[in-house]
């Protein structure tokens, strides 16, 4: 739905200061000509240990890095295939040099600038045009712009690019150091060096390894690259400043930067009005906004850079809000500086319109951590983001929605962006703010501990610059976040404990002021300065500098007792923390994603195979020991990845309900991981090639806007309704106590009466009193939340409590019966089943097909029908589709089985 707003008033005012520059956005069809140099490269090796061929020119293609370009010419294997991870070290060891020509006109000469503007160079490079160096980079995460003018003359042009490994540019400069600084946890293939050194370099620390990804140390071209000609005046950037903002009216200070080649007369002209995408990320046709007319300046600019200010007030505007509380409203201002007639420079920008706060004050259990958007408090259900591919340059458009419509469509409304990758590409943040993807933004330092001489912080000063200024404007930022972890291992990991009592008592003081200078001074005044409305956050956890991180009265919180401290699921239901920022388990990839890159003698838990795609210290092992504590033993390692998903998701969702039934108290569950950048067992509830776990189902259903989330404690039941819509709830609450052959044993129906955004407890009892005779191992509760007039009568959630761990439980060994349908012309798999059928999972094996619903349970008698968003054809989902629910799963000798199975079976 599209609104129109009128203008109640507005204000226009004009200042000019100089200030620091970063590279915007690209815009053409003005003055100033954007000359890509992006395409056909040519790279080889310079340095390192040679291999066959790589000392020769081969095709190289821009953005790109040297891993992805050894692979397009067939000089290395898969870096996913098996293990050959470990044979592909020597790349990010090596030196590599990549060239192209390019032709120029003297027409584009006679420009007085021509700005040489890397986008993104991965790490260490010297560049060279015509053979002379202009430039030497040294920041995977900064823009770099040099005037080449000088160095270029029409005709056939060279620019060549040396790269030297950011492993060896550091390493004696590390092993100098009587105490060198700790980095995240290094890898076992840093041992050889004796030290690790991904610290000590602005590069995406991923790129080193970690415990669910691959060690590939990239270089190249990663980011566009373009020569910028333009004569009198270019656009550096264009900043909406949303200074009060309510659905009364927006007051908004559009700020344009303009770097002048001389003092000169020119007017500047801002066209504003709502903006809708189009599929393609451009403005759709039918949202065109008409122009508003008279907001221009005539402004005197000076040589060097400009600030431009236009004050607008807009009316009853149309907000953006997070997912599931409004639309995501968006707004366009384009701004063109002119000289005369003659267009010098235009740029256009989005953003959304809200007002917000992170909101921190005094309650009942503490400091609150709330995000509130227009008005709303708003409880943060979602997941954390790690990059989309272990090369960067890889990763497709289809793969970013792929991935933030998954988590939209499981309910999220707010992602964390970790600290250990990479600033994602402004249409990754267009993506999230046209879903309502709330996006807790991360500056990319990943729990180490990082140097602080003057040279480095100088560097992550403009880093932090130009992510900032590129980002500002998309509404879905609504926090900036130091780092990940770096503050808690100071106070709590081992290495970090030890490493500060061998220091001296001085230099360990050096070492704090230094991150307290980087992520409690630089960083916070960079957000200040150039996003003065987002909030900034110095680590995750983090209490602000109160207490230690790990206090539940203030702050965020990581828990990971569960997992890495092998405490029961149980051990969730403890945690009371402000926001949960993190918390997780892990499970492997199904078994389409797992045959990609093994072959059938690797396929066994404890393969050299899979466990180089386990990045985990004992990840494998621990699955393994907290499957035996639910689950007999799986009858194969098919069955074992199976219920390895089950095992996971079923302990997510433990911890995710319990945060929600706990909100004002808690308002925020972020569970780790979303997604993977390469196959692995992992705690990603969706692969790396974007099929979902069964946790993403789960998620889908935990996440929902109003949920019914019965559980125990204490030997209590208690049934809770939640409920984050902004209405009141009215609806009832079906309890049945049934069997596991659906006859319902007891019926309870209670009302239910919610204010919005609220939680309440709607029933109890004891578990003795409740099951009163029955045998627990024979019995489940189902509950339903049914609400007039929705969802056709069926419920609107639906929630399971079993009361003892599956392998107690007398389940019989149902097997869902299958039947093809076509449904609006799609075809469509309905399932039935005459006894209760736990974690149904539809699996499509290799095909591109997603099921609507997996991993559910089917209640007997009660049909359940799957579509599938795919193009496959009916003949190949019916080849391909396989069903199976958790009891087929394990042998017939391994499940206890009801009286009646055991007369079935012969036992």
């Amino acid at each position: 739905m599209r609104r129109s707003a009128r203008w109640l008033s507005l204000g226009i005012i004009f200042f000019a200061i100089c200030i620091l520059g970063a590279a915007s956005p690209l815009f053409a069809q003005t003055a100033v000509e954007h000359f890509s140099l992006n395409g056909d490269w040519q790279f080889r090796q310079t340095s390192g240990d040679a291999h066959a061929g790589t000392n020769d020119w081969h095709a190289a293609t821009v953005p790109g890095v040297v891993q992805t370009d050894l692979l397009a010419n067939h000089l290395i294997p898969h870096p996913f295939y098996r293990d050959d991870e470990a044979k592909l070290q020597w790349i990010g060891l090596a030196g590599w040099e990549y060239q192209r020509t390019f032709t120029l006109t003297p027409q584009q000469l006679q420009q007085k600038h021509a700005d040489l503007v890397f986008h993104g160079l991965d790490t260490f490079a010297k560049v060279f045009v015509n053979d002379q160096q202009v430039l030497a980079a040294d920041n995977m995460f900064r823009t770099w712009r040099v005037d080449v003018r000088a160095k270029l003359h029409a005709g056939s042009n060279t620019i060549r690019l040396e790269f030297s490994s950011p492993l060896l540019a550091v390493l004696q400069q590390v092993k100098l150091e009587k105490y060198p600084l700790p980095d995240a946890g290094g890898s076992p293939f840093d041992r050889p060096f004796g030290v690790s050194t991904s610290n000590y370099v602005r590069k995406a620390p991923y790129n080193y390894g970690w415990d669910w990804g691959p060690r590939f140390v990239t270089e190249g071209i990663w980011r566009p690259v373009e020569i910028e000609f333009w004569d009198a005046a270019r656009i550096d950037s264009v900043y909406v400043r949303q200074l009060d903002v309510s659905a009364a009216s927006a007051n908004l200070s559009v700020e344009t930067d303009i770097v002048a080649t001389a003092p000169e007369h020119v007017r500047v002209d801002l066209d504003q009005g709502p903006w809708s995408p189009s599929k393609n990320g451009t403005e759709s046709d039918v949202a065109k906004p008409a122009k508003v007319k008279g907001l221009r300046q005539t402004v005197w600019l000076h040589a060097g850079a400009n600030h431009i200010v236009f004050l607008l007030n807009l009316d009853h505007p149309a907000l953006w809000y997070p997912a599931g509380y409004g639309a995501q409203n968006m707004y366009r201002f384009q701004v063109a500086v002119r000289d005369g007639k003659h267009v010098l420079d235009r740029q256009e920008v989005h953003t959304g319109l809200r007002s917000l706060q992170l909101q921190r004050k005094h309650d009942p259990w503490g400091v609150s951590f709330t995000f509130v958007v227009n008005g709303i408090p708003i409880f943060a259900k979602g997941a954390n983001v790690i990059p989309l591919d272990s090369f960067p340059t890889r990763v497709t458009d289809a793969q970013i929605v792929r991935v933030l419509q998954s988590a939209r469509d499981a309910n999220m409304n707010m992602i964390r962006v970790w600290g250990g990758g990479y600033y994602e590409t402004n249409r990754f943040y267009e993506l999230a703010d046209q879903m309502g993807l709330m996006v807790w933004q991360e500056f990319m330092f990943g729990g180490a501990i990082y140097p602080y001489n003057a040279d480095f912080l100088d560097n992550v000063r403009h880093e932090a610059q130009d992510q900032v200024r590129m980002l500002r404007n998309h509404p879905s930022i609504v926090l900036w976040c130091g780092n990940n972890e770096s503050e808690t291992s100071w106070f709590s990991w081992g290495d970090r404990l030890k490493f500060k009592a061998n220091l001296p008592p001085d230099l360990r003081d050096d070492v704090w002021g230094g991150y307290m200078h980087l992520f409690s001074g630089i960083l916070p005044q960079v957000v200040a300065r150039y996003s003065p409305g987002t909030p900034y956050w110095p680590s995750s956890p983090s209490n602000d500098f109160t207490s230690a991180p790990g206090n539940d009265q203030y702050g965020d919180a990581h828990y990971w007792a569960v997992w890495h401290g092998r405490a029961p699921f149980s051990s969730f239901e403890q945690q009371y923390p402000r926001f949960m920022t993190e918390y997780g388990f892990q499970s492997f990839p199904s078994m389409a994603t797992i045959d990609s890159f093994t072959e059938p003698e690797d396929r066994t838990l404890l393969s050299k195979v899979m466990l180089a795609h386990q990045k985990n210290t004992e990840g494998n092992q621990l699955i393994k020991i907290y499957m035996d504590r639910e689950f007999p033993q799986p009858k194969d390692f098919p069955s074992f990845v199976y219920v390895s998903q089950v095992l996971q998701a079923e302990g997510i969702k433990l911890g995710a309900e319990h945060l929600r039934r706990n909100r004002p108290h808690v308002m925020g569950s972020l569970y780790w991981q979303l997604n993977d950048c390469w196959p692995v067992a992992s705690w990603s509830s969706m692969d790396y090639y974007g099929r979902w776990k069964a946790l993403q189902y789960y998620a889908r259903r935990f996440y929902q806007d109003v949920l019914v989330s019965p559980h125990v404690r204490d030997g209590k039941i208690e049934v809770a309704v939640v409920s984050d819509r902004m209405q009141p709830l009215h609806g009832t609450v079906r309890l049945q106590l049934m069997d596991f052959s659906g006859k319902v044993l007891l019926q309870k129906d209670v009302p239910v009466a919610m204010q919005p955004l609220s939680v309440a407890q709607v029933w109890a009892s004891t578990q003795a009193e409740f099951l009163q005779s029955q045998d627990p191992s024979l019995v489940f509760l189902h509950t339903e939340l049914l609400v007039p007039g929705e969802n056709d009568g069926q419920p609107v959630s639906t929630n399971n409590l079993y009361f003892l761990p599956f392998k107690d439980l007398h389940l019989p060994l149902a097997t869902p019966q299958t039947k093809w349908v076509t449904i609006d012309g799609q075809p469509a798999l309905q399932l039935t089943s005459s006894a209760l059928a736990r974690d149904v999972d539809v699996d499509p094996g290799t095909l591109d097909a997603q099921p609507s619903d997996n991993f559910f349970d089917l209640l007997p008698g009660q049909p359940v029908t799957i579509r599938f968003q795919t193009t496959a054809s009916v003949r190949a989902l019916q080849q391909n589709v396989h069903v199976m629910s958790l009891a087929d799963a394990f042998s017939a000798e391994k499940i206890k089985l009801s009286e009646g199975e055991k007369k079935i079976s012969g036992s």
